[in-house]
């Protein structure tokens, strides 16, 4: 008996349903089409200081689309828009994204926003190298191991300036990795990479606006902030639709259109403002900033 009872129930379940759907169709009243999905690659300093989660809601109600944000390393997203499993990338490696353009993966880099490097460190600066440029600083480390240096090692836009000031400072990079248990490769995001050096009170490489994000969950210390080597820019590339013919070329021209507006390069240049005091990033719309 109950079984049948059950079967009476889900019979009229079911009916109910399909008269549901034959009213919804006789009426006219269709359920509304899927939004388009627009796919981005991230650099994880965007991302981690809140930028995208403030400026996505904009771009979503301003052109009907759903963003997917993928806040992963430069390296990374670079490869993801090789593979054309992302519309646009927001990434800050020039030479490399020179090289993803020049190859036909993307149509054009567009700086539309910099900050600028720290090397930041515990307070009592172990390795005594406050003050000094950059390169100076990465060679004192090398030369003494008086501190423990805490590198992204995830081949982001970080880890490649990173790279870069060590082969200025007169260093190959794989001499680097083997000089002694000082040199840590923490494979992470920024912000993880920040709590990793906070913890064992060395050394790292930040970008200004993680750093000022991530400041009240560490007790590391601006110790270098000088040097044009420091110059931090972050770029968004449209994909090449003639390359991956999966791109949506027409929203990620949107998005490129959207970040270097005035209206939202004046709210890149306040954002962060009100919360530490200084910005995180500054507008470029479109120029290359010097150092």
């Amino acid at each position: 008996m109950k079984r049948i009872i059950y079967s009476v129930l889900a019979l009229i379940v079911i009916l109910s349903l399909v008269g549901i759907i034959g009213c919804t169709t006789a009426s006219g009243n269709k359920p509304l089409p899927p939004k388009e999905r627009l796919r981005v690659a991230t650099t994880t300093s965007l991302y981690d200081t809140g930028l995208w989660g403030y400026l996505e809601p904009m771009f979503e109600k301003k052109y009907g689309v759903e963003v997917d944000v993928l806040s992963v390393g430069t390296g990374i997203a670079l490869e993801y828009g090789m593979r054309g499993d992302v519309d646009v990338i927001t990434v800050h490696s020039k030479s490399r994204e020179e090289q993803f353009v020049s190859e036909g993966y993307g149509i054009e880099r567009v700086p539309f926003a910099y900050n600028y490097f720290l090397i930041v460190g515990p307070a009592n600066d172990p390795a005594g190298i406050k003050g000094m440029t950059p390169e100076d600083a990465f060679k004192t480390l090398f030369e003494t191991g008086a501190g423990s240096f805490i590198s992204r090692g995830d081949e982001s836009g970080t880890h490649g300036k990173e790279k870069a000031i060590w082969k200025a400072a007169g260093y190959e990079y794989e001499a680097v990795q083997e000089a002694g248990s000082w040199y840590i490769e923490a494979g992470r995001g920024m912000g993880p990479t920040l709590l990793m050096a906070n913890e064992k009170q060395g050394y790292t490489l930040t970008d200004m606006g993680t750093y000022l994000t991530y400041k009240g969950e560490t007790d590391l210390v601006p110790i270098v902030d000088k040097g044009s080597i420091l110059l931090n820019v972050y770029s968004v590339i449209a994909g090449n639709p003639e390359k991956n013919a999966n791109i949506k070329a027409e929203m990620a021209n949107n998005m490129v259109t959207f970040l270097t507006s005035p209206e939202i390069q004046e709210l890149i240049g306040k954002y962060g403002v009100k919360e530490y005091g200084m910005q995180l990033f500054n507008p470029c719309a479109g120029a290359e900033p010097s150092s």
